[in-house]
């Protein structure tokens, strides 16, 4: 089913090469949803752009567009307002066929891409030994909703996680356990995750100020990377042993990865710097072997380089992110990469995106994407941060999320004087809590930094997970009032629209489609929040102001079909967040 916009759109094209010529028949229209109501529903706004280089007056040149522009199936007679706008107002009959095709497809009128392709979303990444926390849930939560809108749309998605598993950090650990608690590298589970953090930590402050232990550590860094036995065995008991904690998260936030860590690559490292050295791209530096970057300068003015292999002959993260790339696109045949990081690793990723153009291992036809994002602060506009100034687990704001889910649903209980079991409690204050942290952060421009308030995220009001939750629960609340069951309102049903509130409602439903393609392409699930949110609003209007149950036929059918496609539309919008809804709250 074409979007409504992509249909007018190539009407306006039509229009456009008919009136001026075949040059312009792939001329964008510049089609917008209108501003306002009383400009109707779209605008054309090409002829201020074109006048100029047609030498027409913009008013003069869109009454030529209009007169050559065959609307008459989708709108009304269109209307040349101000200086040259072109608008647009959809007809009631179009717009009754259209809810009727949107309620009849299984997909809401969101067609499965053109050209679906390989697509892989780096994201999450924690590293191991260490706790998740705060700064891990941007990138986990903003990966699987760009994930699960791809796969929505047919894509081929492999969604890894690149976890930070290989390097020093295990010398020092290993090293460290040896002496302090050996049977941590013999044992499984022998150690708490909370244990496993204090021991590196330890090993971090030995490794900076005592010389003897910090060769040690190098190392055993060294019989890491050459497969000593023992010491591979206790890297796998390390890594196991965060991997069960990592999957706690991930089963809390209903998160699917692969897991490819930094150690996959350890192989393939000596044949990027090899590969570099042989397109003339590496150079020396202070005993490093490195690429000048074209655009980045030091202080001095100089090129800044980037390091591929250290002076002591180790390798880093640019190199492994080197290694990854090529072998995603190569191995894994990826058509798009997307790396979903914090926006201070922005020029990290220019840096190696521009060194594997210039080794000519990005064909033409792969895009590679990094998907910024800023920090998650306090109320007190500071980076979030606990009472004594550390850095807040992830676990521990889940859990607290929960448990104020969880007293606001049991005061809200109490006021009611209503009874619930205690397997209902649970299951809504889970959903709610961990619901209400996850859209609280995709419903911001990931670009910029929010402000982290459970006040105002466990909110019924305003722009927050309740607020749609409690929209779609009022769906199902006329369904089981009126004892009607919405997938058995037959297929012969008819859609009226004549309240202003319901044409408003239907409206925006129709708009699903445009909004998951955006999505897609600008790769921003605050633009499907903003729809839901809107949705939302548009339906409890519609809820106020439209009688449903106390309706006539075939009013009523026709309004109790516009609150399923509500529901069903609110059901699909918050699964693609990876948000679940509830039946009941």
């Amino acid at each position: 089913m074409k979007a409504t916009q992509e249909h007018l759109k190539d009407k306006l094209q039509k229009a456009l090469s008919k009136t001026f010529g075949n040059e312009y028949a792939n001329c964008d229209p510049i089609l917008v949803p209108a501003s306002k109501p009383e400009f109707g529903d779209y605008q054309a706004n090409m002829a201020l752009s074109l006048a100029k280089k047609l030498g027409e007056k913009p008013r003069d040149m869109a009454q030529k567009v209009v007169e050559n522009l065959d609307v008459s199936d989708i709108c009304e007679k269109p209307e040349i307002a101000g200086p040259g706008f072109i608008n647009l107002r959809l007809k009631i009959s179009y717009l009754e066929a259209q809810i009727l095709k949107v309620n009849n497809d299984p997909r809401l009128g969101v067609p499965i891409a053109e050209y679906p392709k390989r697509e892989i979303v780096d994201f999450s990444s924690p590293n191991i030994a260490k706790e998740m926390h705060v700064g891990h849930l941007r990138s986990t939560i903003i990966g699987d909703a760009i994930a699960r809108i791809l796969e929505f749309k047919g894509h081929d998605v492999l969604r890894l996680n690149h976890v930070g598993d290989w390097g020093t950090q295990f010398g020092m650990l290993i090293t460290n356990l040896r002496e302090v608690s050996p049977e941590a590298l013999t044992t499984a589970n022998a150690l708490e995750i909370g244990d496993l953090v204090n021991f590196y930590k330890q090993a971090k402050k030995r490794f900076d100020e005592d010389e003897d232990f910090q060769e040690r550590a190098r190392q055993e860094v060294v019989k890491l990377q050459a497969g000593a036995e023992d010491t591979i065995h206790a890297w796998k008991l390390l890594c196991q042993q965060s991997r069960q904690e990592f999957q706690v998260i991930y089963d809390l936030l209903d998160i699917k990865l692969e897991e490819r860590g930094e150690s996959f690559y350890n192989p393939l490292l000596s044949t990027v710097v090899e590969h570099l050295d042989g397109v003339g791209l590496l150079e020396e530096s202070d005993g490093a072997k490195v690429v000048f970057l074209e655009g980045f300068k030091n202080r001095d003015g100089n090129p800044l380089p980037l390091i591929v292999q250290k002076s002591d002959g180790g390798y880093n993260y640019a190199t492994t992110d080197l290694a990854a790339l090529n072998f995603r696109i190569q191995k894994e045949e990826a058509k798009r990469l997307i790396y979903v990081t914090d926006a201070g690793q922005a020029n990290h990723f220019a840096g190696v995106f521009q060194v594997a153009r210039r080794a000519g291992w990005i064909p033409e036809d792969v895009e590679i994407v990094h998907v910024p994002f800023g920090l998650v602060l306090g109320e007190d506009g500071k980076k979030l941060k606990t009472r004594a100034g550390d850095t807040v687990k992830l676990r521990d704001l889940l859990d607290e999320a929960i448990s104020k889910a969880r007293t606001d649903l049991e005061n809200r209980l109490k006021e009611e004087q209503r009874e619930e079991t205690e397997e209902f409690i649970a299951n809504v204050a889970k959903v709610v809590g961990i619901s209400a942290v996850k859209y609280a952060d995709l419903s911001q421009n990931r670009t910029g930094n929010y402000k982290f308030s459970f006040d105002k995220m466990l909110s019924l009001k305003g722009n927050t997970a309740p607020y749609m939750l409690y929209a779609y629960v009022r769906t199902q609340g006329i369904s089981r009032k009126g004892e009607i069951d919405y997938e058995n309102l037959g297929e012969n049903v008819k859609i009226i629209l004549k309240e202003e509130a319901e044409l408003i409602l239907a409206k925006h439903i129709l708009q699903l489609d445009e909004v998951i393609a955006e999505a897609e392409q600008e790769l921003l699930p605050n633009r499907l929040c903003e729809y839901l949110y809107q949705l939302s609003e548009k339906y409890n209007q519609f809820f106020e102001k439209c009688p449903v149950l106390k309706s006539e036929e075939p009013i009523k059918t026709s309004r109790l079909a516009l609150c399923d496609l509500t529901a069903r539309t609110l059901k699909l919008g918050l699964s693609l967040l990876g948000i679940k809804v509830l039946e009941r709250m």
